[in-house]
This record gives C-alpha cells, sequence and structure tokens, in this order.
C-alpha cells in the first residue's frame, strides 16, 4: 500500500480527533454555574428559571428545606429594603438603603419624619449615628443582627422549623421574581409568617406576617441595585474606613 496514502489518512484521523476533543472541551467551559434544587419524587409541573436553565422541581413542606439549603446570599449587593408595620386603624412605611460586603452590612433608614440612621455593622461591632451627625456610638452588636438592623426575617430560620411548623411551600412568582414560597402555621400567638425567597439571589425577596388572617407586617426587596459597595459605604463621619473593598 502506498505509503503517501497512509500518510494522508493519518493526518486526516488525528485532525478528525483533535476537532472533537476541541468541540467536547469548548461545550464544557461554556457551561455556566445553576442552582440546582433537590426533588424528591416525580416533578408536580413546577419549572423554576435558575441561571441559563430550566430545572422542573417539585417543592413542598417535607422538600422545602433541603431547597433552601442550596441557596445562598451574594457575597456583595445593594438594594432597598421597603417595610410596611400595619395595626388596627393605622400603617407606617419606611425604607432602608443596604449595602453588604462580605460581612459588613451598611443600613441607611429614613423614618416617616424624614430622620436618617444610619448603622454599620459586621456582627460583632456596630457603629450608629443620625443623619449628619459627627457623633457615632460604637456598641457590641451582641443578639442584633444586621438583618435585625433592616427589621426583616432571616429567612434561613426556615432551615430550623419543626415538622408540621410548614404548611405550605412551592414555588411561585412575586412581581415577576421566580420565587421559593413558605407559609407557617400559627405559632402560640396566632402568628403566621409567609416567605418569598428568590432562587436568582439567595434571598429574602419578600415577607409577611399575619394576625387572624390580616397582615400585620410587610417587607419587599425585589430587586438588586446594579452599583456594587464601595469603600465609602463603610466609612465613618470622621472618616475613618472600616472596610477596604475592591474599587475602594
Amino acid at each position: 500500500m502506498d505509503k503517501g496514502w497512509l500518510n494522508r489518512v493519518t493526518v486526516i484521523f488525528l485532525t478528525i480527533t483533535v476537532l472533537v476533543i476541541v468541540l467536547m472541551l469548548g461545550s464544557t467551559l461554556h457551561r455556566t454555574s445553576r442552582i440546582t434544587l433537590p426533588s424528591s419524587g416525580p416533578a408536580s409541573g413546577q419549572t423554576a428559571v435558575t441561571g441559563d436553565a430550566l430545572t422542573v422541581i417539585e417543592v413542598t413542606p417535607e422538600t422545602v428545606q433541603a431547597a433552601v439549603a442550596t441557596l445562598s446570599r451574594p457575597e456583595e449587593y445593594r438594594r432597598t429594603v421597603t417595610v410596611e408595620q400595619l395595626w388596627q386603624g393605622g400603617s407606617g412605611t419606611y425604607e432602608t438603603e443596604v449595602a453588604v460586603s462580605g460581612g459588613w452590612t451598611r443600613t441607611d433608614r429614613t423614618f416617616p419624619g424624614g430622620r436618617v440612621r444610619h448603622v454599620i455593622t459586621d456582627g460583632e461591632v456596630t457603629h450608629i449615628w443620625y443623619d449628619r451627625e459627627a457623633a457615632v456610638y460604637t456598641v457590641p452588636a451582641g443578639g442584633i443582627s444586621a438583618d435585625d438592623e433592616q427589621t426583616i426575617p432571616t429567612y434561613e430560620d426556615i432551615l430550623n422549623f419543626s415538622a408540621g411548623e410548614i404548611v405550605l411551600a412551592d414555588y411561585r412568582e412575586i412581581s415577576g421574581v421566580n420565587c421559593i414560597f413558605v407559609e407557617t402555621a400559627a405559632d402560640e400567638g396566632g402568628y403566621v409568617l409567609r416567605y418569598w425567597v428568590s432562587v436568582d439571589t439567595g434571598l429574602l425577596a419578600a415577607s409577611e406576617r399575619l394576625l387572624a388572617g390580616e397582615p400585620v407586617y410587610r417587607m419587599a426587596a425585589l430587586t438588586l441595585d446594579q452599583a456594587l459597595p464601595t469603600a465609602e459605604d463603610f466609612t465613618l463621619p470622621d472618616g475613618t474606613v472600616l472596610l477596604e473593598t475592591e474599587e475602594g
């Protein structure tokens, strides 16, 4: 057999093999990460948008804790939290600007009268000042978490509910945000909690607290701001920089 012909066949074979390997690697490298929610059985027709994929899942009171456990909060983000507190014959609403970077959280809460309460905390030490005042109160954080400073429930508490405390759980949208929804049974005081946890950001997007079927508390934080926190967000009035961010 002609050796030249054999050489040409060998070259063609090697070229095809290399192209196949390149295509396989390219497909692997371009595959993005996604959140995969667990299912304990056949899907119930609910569809979640998670990253670049559609994942058919089943979320029930029995499986929701495992689903929530797969979520995690972003390391850095900025958003506005709106809280409404309701009582018989009235209600009050206020907004809190929130900036988070690593273990640090800054909240700027505007009260109905216009006064602004500024807080920067790392969970161990909390710095507090009002409006444009120079005086800063620095105190141990104690049991007051960054979520408490935002006056929002800690949705990870869902993981600590016992059997029977969760009476409803499914997948649903709220204002276009894809969420895991959880509703609890009434506690000893008669209060029912509702959570909407975003599957895209891993953050609590909305929450309600009801008494006798009527809301007494609502919160919503449905979108994230485009701009990430900077060192200025974690700087005290006297110029002390508590956290140097990448941009700072």
